[in-house]
């Protein structure tokens, strides 16, 4: 069976079997004619109108008029359908029109919606424009990626073609202003921005354009502002960073949170004796549930059901805190205002509540935090502290040598995971930095990661992000993991 491709968006091309197929300019100007009817069949009279440029001719040359059409649409015809399988007379029909005057020929070209890029085109971005963000961000960048010049170049301005090119500009500005908005959901606002750009470029005077570019704009100097580096995680076809900034873990309101836990997820703070009140994971309860410790432990418990114990303390062993053990590494996503907070265990508390962890163990527990992320994080930017560099006693490990492991970890899982995040955010504390060698990841990047993140003049490589490949990455994750994700 022949496979036909008629693209329209920009020059006209027609692919045949995957090979570009050369037509005369009347063929070529016959073939947008009857694209740019959508389905419509269209007389021999209008054609020569349309295609040939002719006045109407008297009733005795009219058979003359048919032949000349005809001789094209024969040209046409042949070079759909080489094979001669059937595939032109199913694209381009030939029908009989009663008129005033008597019977007209006209023809009618009727392709599949595969075999037009426009009809693709507005398929694609009239479902995109219903779906969630991510989902959106990545229907909507395909869509735009079959755009290659103005729709209809070779006719632009005459009548016939007015409506489709008014129609497929218009739902082309719709789909832009839907990727810079779905971008922006995810928390993209650098891949927002270009589009963005374009738009404000192309609408000089619209002020919703020239609001969301400024908007933007703002975001971004704000981020950049608190950024100590930046750099692009080498992956073919897609876009993912890895962020390091300053600033406090509770401030990053755009993404999902990771906060270490020890193995029996302790949240009281009382007297700062089992969990510090100062600490990250003694912060949450205040910062993210006001208060209300219980609304969290209810959120654990009910995520741990999914998770086997390893043990359980005696009260006379350990007289303080919580008794059950869960494995190191059990990571329980707890849903707030819409993201996720990754509740993970990377160290062993022990009854004299000092926490123990190690290279191992913590290295163990970022691989099950990815795999949590991989399936519940809404594909929303992931924001971690420089876990394992406090109380846990991870000594063998300085605060840049934590963020490199932290880096190499999730390099490796997005490797793994087609859909993780868009954005890996180690968050270090003002007053920590002073202390934090950021050497270590920069060495990664350049030693490890260096020929696939630069190009042979030196240039970094920018991915064109592909937010989608969501579906179906549940699949890939380890099973203890699947059933810890709660309810709103």
């Amino acid at each position: 069976m022949t496979h036909v491709r008629i693209n329209v968006l920009g020059p006209v091309l027609l692919e045949v079997d995957g090979l570009p197929v050369r037509l005369t300019p009347l063929t070529t100007r016959l073939l947008v004619r009857l694209v740019a009817a959508e389905g419509e069949a269209v007389p021999v009279r209008q054609l020569r109108r349309d295609v040939w440029g002719l006045a109407d001719e008297p009733r005795h040359q009219a058979q003359r008029n048919r032949n000349e059409v005809q001789k094209r649409v024969l040209e046409l015809r042949r070079a759909l359908d080489p094979g001669q399988d059937g595939t032109a007379a199913r694209l381009l029909r030939t029908e009989q029109q009663v008129t005033v005057g008597g019977a007209e020929t006209a023809y009618r070209l009727v392709p599949r919606a595969e075999e037009l890029d426009s009809a693709r085109f507005t398929a694609v971005v009239g479902e995109a424009l219903l779906a969630p963000p991510a989902t959106a961000a990545h229907r909507l960048a395909e869509a735009l990626g079959m755009v290659r010049g103005r729709p209809l170049a070779e006719v632009n301005g005459e009548a016939f073609a007015v409506d489709f090119v008014r129609r497929l500009t218009a739902l082309q500005d719709s789909a832009r202003r839907g990727l810079v908005r779905s971008r922006t959901e995810l928390g993209r606002p650098d891949l927002a921005l270009p589009v963005a750009e374009l738009i404000a470029r192309e609408h000089p005077g619209d002020p919703d354009a020239v609001r969301t570019l400024e908007a933007l704009r703002t975001a971004l100097r704000a981020r950049h502002g608190a950024e100590l580096l930046r750099h692009a995680v080498p992956l073919p076809g897609r876009q993912v960073d890895v962020v390091l900034v300053q600033g406090d873990l509770f401030d990053q309101t755009d993404a999902n949170l990771v906060v270490g836990f020890t193995d029996t997820f302790d949240t009281a703070t009382d007297e700062d004796v089992v969990i510090s009140r100062g600490s990250v994971q003694g912060q949450l309860v205040d910062r993210l549930f006001a208060g209300q410790r219980r609304l969290l432990d209810e959120k654990l418990r009910a995520g741990l059901r999914a998770v086997p114990a390893v043990g359980t303390e005696s009260s006379r062993a350990k007289p303080r805190g919580r008794r059950v053990r869960y494995p190191v590494g059990t990571t329980v996503a707890v849903p707030v205002d819409g993201r996720r907070v990754f509740a993970t265990a990377y160290s062993r508390i022990g009854n004299d509540l000092v926490a123990h962890s190690g290279h191992d163990d913590l290295r163990a527990s970022l691989d099950s935090l990815w795999a949590s992320v991989a399936v519940h994080g809404l594909f929303k930017p992931l924001a971690v502290p420089l876990i394992g560099s406090g109380l846990a006693r991870v000594t063998d490990l300085d605060r840049g040598q934590l963020a490199a492991l932290i880096v190499d970890s999730f390099i490796g899982a997005c490797r793994r995971y087609a859909a993780l995040t868009p954005e890996l955010r180690i968050v270090i504390r003002p007053e920590d930095l002073g202390r934090t060698d950021l050497s270590p990841v920069e060495r990664r990047f350049e030693e490890r990661y260096g020929e696939a993140v630069a190009e042979p003049g030196g240039r970094p490589v920018v991915e064109r992000v592909t937010e989608g490949a969501v579906a179906g990455r549940a699949e890939k994750i380890a099973e203890p993991f699947a059933g810890a994700d709660l309810a709103e």
